[in-house]
């Protein structure tokens, strides 16, 4: 059984749209404490973090909230870095992932192993603050955290991930720039189409077995666009044709047989356009699902739990 940290970060700031900081608070209500101890594992909630002191900082105009995000990414990474077990990071928007990977990546490599990232997620977020149309930084962390130019005013990376270390399951909205970098780039991206044509385990079970081969540690990314929105609706950057319910739930299994992951981000939820509950709990469940629950295991229960 594990020790298991839970911290809510309540990063609002990676876009525009509102909603993202209640995430937190829904994993805590959809009972995913509760469930991870059921299962034997020893869990800790360690409240919610806030974020470093915000200063003044330049950069491209049109980004939303460079300062806050910042501030978010110093805090989120120093935090990281000296936490104890396996870390769920309750977001929260992606931006999230940029003080997330960064910690988790310097933690790693103070005990002398890699740190390898799944990326699993409709978008690449590979953009920089200088390429990225929207302004929002929720769609910058893969390539803050692999050493990208641009991200000068943020925090120096103690440990850059390589791009070699990288995987992205559940590809389909990607935008022109950020497909010719990841083009030139060396992540392993693997779009919807190809899942389609042949599942999938086999991209994922590839990419295992080179963690395994490194003696590597595993850090997963988990954005509730990945799902289908028509089992997750509770997400802002909704794109249809999304990872399907057992889909979902075989790749956390194999995550969980693995035995590499040490460290997790829920993030994107937004309770605001949630249909009571529902994506919570589906996150909740798929936690359970890389945390040894399996199929015999499940409970049986109505459409939402009350």
């Amino acid at each position: 059984m594990a020790e298991i940290t839970l911290l809510g970060v309540p990063l609002d700031c990676g876009k525009a749209r509102r909603g993202c900081l209640m995430g937190p608070d829904a994993y805590r209500v959809a009972g995913l404490a509760e469930t991870l101890s059921a299962l034997g594992h020893e869990v800790c909630d360690a409240g919610n973090l806030a974020p470093a002191e915000v200063r003044d900082v330049t950069g491209p105009a049109h980004v939303v909230e460079l300062p806050q995000t910042i501030a978010w990414t110093e805090a989120l990474s120093d935090w990281a870095r000296t936490a104890q077990g396996l870390v769920v990071f309750m977001g929260g928007d992606h931006a999230l992932a940029m003080g997330s990977v960064a910690g988790m990546a310097a933690r790693a490599a103070d005990r002398g192993r890699p740190l390898f990232v799944l990326w699993l997620d409709a978008h690449s977020d590979f953009h920089t603050p200088a390429t990225t149309a929207s302004g929002n930084l929720h769609g910058c962390p893969v390539a803050y955290v692999t050493g990208k130019s641009g991200f000068e005013a943020f925090p120096p990376l103690v440990a850059p991930v390589p791009e070699d270390r990288v995987a992205m399951i559940g590809l389909r909205s990607v935008d022109p720039a950020e497909k010719r970098a990841l083009e030139r780039s060396a992540i392993s991206a693997h779009d919807m189409r190809e899942i389609d044509e042949t599942g999938i385990a086999a991209p994922l079970r590839a990419f295992l077995d080179r963690v395994a081969a490194a003696d590597g540690e595993l850090h997963v990314s988990l954005d509730v666009d990945f799902l289908d929105p028509a089992i997750a609706p509770g997400v802002g950057t909704s794109v249809p044709g999304g990872a399907t319910f057992r889909e979902a739930h075989l790749v956390m299994e194999m995550l969980s047989e693995a035995g590499t992951v040490t460290s997790l981000d829920l993030v994107e939820l937004n309770p605001a356009l949630d249909e009571r509950g529902r994506t919570a709990q589906l996150m909740v469940d798929l936690t359970a699902s890389l945390m040894g629950r399996r199929i015999f295991d499940r409970p049986t229960q109505g459409f939402i739990r009350a």
